[in-house]
């Protein structure tokens, strides 16, 4: 029997508005971060939480196959901490901070393209012996969807730690006109290829590293969300430009492609494409060099979930080409005592080493949502709870050259 006209109507009708709502959702919650949850300002507490002695880190050492690259997920840790409580601002750091732009030069009988904003950090301390003969190191911040470079600088901290350490700190800044919500196109083919905002982000470095005194075999790149997928790409990209790769929350590398595709990764990862978008790379570069990398990764996050960190494990072991016999160190970090005035979430490292260099470093946070580690909890997509993730990639850093 044939089914009347006006039920097939009201039927596309019906698909026509599910496809509306999830068009609907994708707009709201794709590439932007979820700032951690804040509290209300709280009056006097009854009573502090008793101070509980810091339990040692449980440290052990075991050797295994490489070509998995499979963290094993935390242990049960302490309750999880209450929200953060907002707090006042820290004064800027003493160094200097400019404001600039990357243009490059048209082409032979074509206008001028896009060009790219951006801010630098200059440390007031002044540099040591070494630096004097060399350059100071440089470190490219790439900041999420729905941030400023400004405030990205801001809710990391990072120049603070920056000016002790004698960093000169780059922030490169997508503008609203390229994207809406200033994500960095990570999910473009032809962006993962080289092109588009990365040709622009290279172009930043290369103009900083020849107006200052900068350390070409101390130049590292790191983001958050987004800003980690660019960072990803860049580095990948440009391999010999970086002594080493620090990503927070990121997605895997190599597939979405489009909007929808996107979202995808973040929710399930990208398993069918994680080792041959490596392949290709190597593919593109028969002389890749070692590209040390760190991984940071909130185990509550629910925008880019954990299977992203899982499948990026992967793809350092396929690009550093880790022999089967890699020794991973794995190192478990308690929580704070709650209520504490510095609470901290439970963590644990992974460390990858060959030889004497350790080429890819794992921390898992547990209770951490999809926001930097350690940051300005009075600042939108930052979680005031340990461990430090600014301090973690600098002493990561801190460890690698590039040769």
């Amino acid at each position: 029997m044939v089914k009347p006209a006006s039920k097939w109507l009201r039927g596309l009708l019906r698909a026509g508005k599910a496809q509306q709502r999830t068009a609907t959702r994708l707009a709201k919650v794709l590439f932007g971060p979820v700032p951690a949850p804040r509290s209300k300002p709280r009056s006097k507490p009854a009573a502090k939480a008793a101070a509980k002695p810091r339990a040692r880190p449980v440290r052990e050492t075991v050797a295994r196959s490489a070509v998995p690259a499979l963290v094993p997920a935390l242990g049960p840790f302490a309750t999880p901490l209450p929200p953060p409580r907002v707090r006042k601002r820290a004064s800027p750091a003493p160094g200097k901070w400019l404001a600039a732009h990357y243009a490059p030069l048209p082409e032979l009988g074509q206008l001028p393209g896009r060009r790219l904003s951006y801010f630098l950090y200059l440390p007031d301390k002044p540099p040591n012996v070494a630096m004097r003969s060399r350059g100071r190191p440089l470190l490219v911040m790439l900041h999420g969807c729905e941030q400023s470079a400004t405030q990205f600088a801001e809710g990391t901290r990072m120049n603070r730690l920056a000016e002790r350490k004698g960093y000169a700190v780059l922030y490169p800044q997508q503008s609203l006109r390229s994207h809406a919500r200033r994500c960095w196109k990570w999910y473009d083919k032809p962006t993962q290829d080289g092109g588009g905002d990365a040709r622009l982000i290279v172009g930043a470095i290369e103009q900083v590293a020849a107006r200052y005194a900068i350390d070409r075999a101390r130049i590292y790149i790191c983001g958050i969300s987004a800003g980690a997928g660019m960072a990803h790409i860049v580095a990948l990209n440009h391999p010999h430009l970086f002594a080493a790769l620090g990503l927070h929350s990121g997605p895997v590398f190599g597939a979405g492609h489009n909007l929808i595709g996107a979202l995808h990764v973040m929710q399930h990862g990208a398993a069918a494409r994680m080792d041959a978008a490596i392949d290709e790379v190597l593919a593109r570069q028969p002389a890749f060099p070692r590209l040390p990398t760190m991984l940071i990764q909130g185990q509550s996050d629910k925008v880019v979930r954990p299977v992203n960190q899982t499948q990026l494990v992967r793809q350092s072991v396929r690009v550093n080409r880790m022999p089967a016999d890699t020794v991973v160190t794995a190192q478990r970090l308690p929580a704070g005592a709650a209520g504490g005035r510095t609470p901290a979430h439970a963590y644990a490292l992974h460390d990858y080493q060959v030889g004497k260099q350790v080429l890819l470093r794992v921390a898992q946070v547990e209770h951490l949502e999809h926001a930097w580690s350690g940051g300005d909890a009075s600042l939108p997509f930052n979680d005031k709870a340990k461990p430090d993730a600014s301090k973690l990639l600098l002493d990561f850093f801190a460890t690698q050259r590039r040769g």
